[in-house]
């Protein structure tokens, strides 16, 4: 956690300097809350793309060969289908990456919520050994000598690239990325025939007898808590959680509750993506987790039938957005 510990204070104590008042206003469904703003990073629309620029280019890695969208795709709803995401020379990691849309309203970022903000969260990525293994200095460094970055860097903040202009310009594209809204958002303004009658089935054992809301709730679909939903773990090369960054026994096991908007685009499913298919994560919490140490007591048995899984299926499949939007123009 070094990186965290280093730039937290940094980020939090400048402010930028766009180059207009222009802002980018970001567009999200009626059902969704106004996205929160950043006091000290306002969305410009030349910050906007310098940071959409950074975010697919490799040469934020050691060997040039891995970039954020590497493991955030777009077409998979800036997510990763592989069960565990890979960085440079192919080294695989111990998380498989999660969603970016919506994470304008997420706070503790990570898994295990370790990181504050998303632009403390840029710098966890870089000197990951497992993912782009590049030292800051030498990362600010590359883009200094690059004449195109230097040019952007000065146009968008009146100097070269640092630490805090650098996660500034990731962090606002990050912002950017937005759901459009879908049939269950539809069904959340009234209409009565945006569900079908299998996809209501579906949405009244969510909202009851499987105690999905219980977690995954409001419009996002997420209480954006933690918790440990009974996953067997290998204990002698267990992932702790949130335990992992505090040291508490109390929080071992502990994961970030995902939203669930466009789950069915996102497979593979939890922190290790070891479930391939959403029938495998109903199976797991109607079986009541696995008892395991730690495990949340909301975690209980279902005793679904085979109609109602297949029901709570169809109703996730509502949660698919029309659009995903992403970068400028809005």
């Amino acid at each position: 956690m070094r990186w965290l510990l280093a730039v937290v204070g940094l980020l939090l104590a400048g402010c930028d300097a766009p180059v207009d008042d222009a802002t980018v206003a970001l567009r999200v469904p009626p059902t969704f809350d106004a996205p929160p703003e950043s006091a000290f990073n306002r969305l410009t629309p030349e910050k906007v793309n310098l940071g959409e620029r950074l975010f697919f280019d490799p040469l934020l890695s050691r060997d040039r060969t891995v970039s954020c969208s590497s493991c955030h795709l777009p077409e998979v709803a800036f997510a990763d289908p592989r069960r565990l995401s890979a960085g440079v020379e192919g080294r695989v990691g111990e998380r498989n990456s999660p969603s970016l849309v919506n994470v304008v309203y997420e706070t503790g970022l990570f898994w295990d919520g370790a990181s504050p903000s998303l632009e403390a969260q840029v710098f966890g990525p870089l000197e990951s050994p497992d993912e782009m293994d590049i030292r800051l200095d030498t990362l600010l460094a590359r883009l200094a000598n690059d004449p195109g970055y230097r040019m952007e860097f000065d146009l968008v903040f009146g100097e070269g690239p640092t630490a805090q202009n650098f996660a500034q310009a990731l962090a606002a594209y990050q912002r950017t990325i937005v759901s459009g809204g879908g049939r269950y958002d539809d069904w959340l303004m009234g209409e009565p025939d945006a569900l079908t009658d299998d996809e209501q089935r579906g949405l009244a054992l969510f909202e009851g007898k499987a105690g999905c809301i219980d977690c995954h709730s409001g419009p996002r679909l997420t209480n954006r808590s933690l918790a440990n939903n009974g996953l067997a773990l290998d204990l002698a090369h267990a992932d702790s959680g949130r335990a992992r960054i505090t040291g508490d026994p109390a929080d071992f096991g502990l994961f970030k509750v995902p939203s669930l908007r466009n789950v069915t685009l996102t497979a593979p499913y939890m922190h290790d993506g070891r479930f391939g298919t959403l029938a495998e994560i109903i199976d797991h919490y109607d079986a009541g987790g696995t008892g395991v140490r730690n495990q949340d007591p909301r975690v209980q048995p279902l005793r679904l039938t085979p109609q109602e899984k297949t029901h709570l299926l169809a109703f996730l499949d509502t949660l698919t957005d029309d659009e995903i939007h992403a970068g400028v123009p809005y």
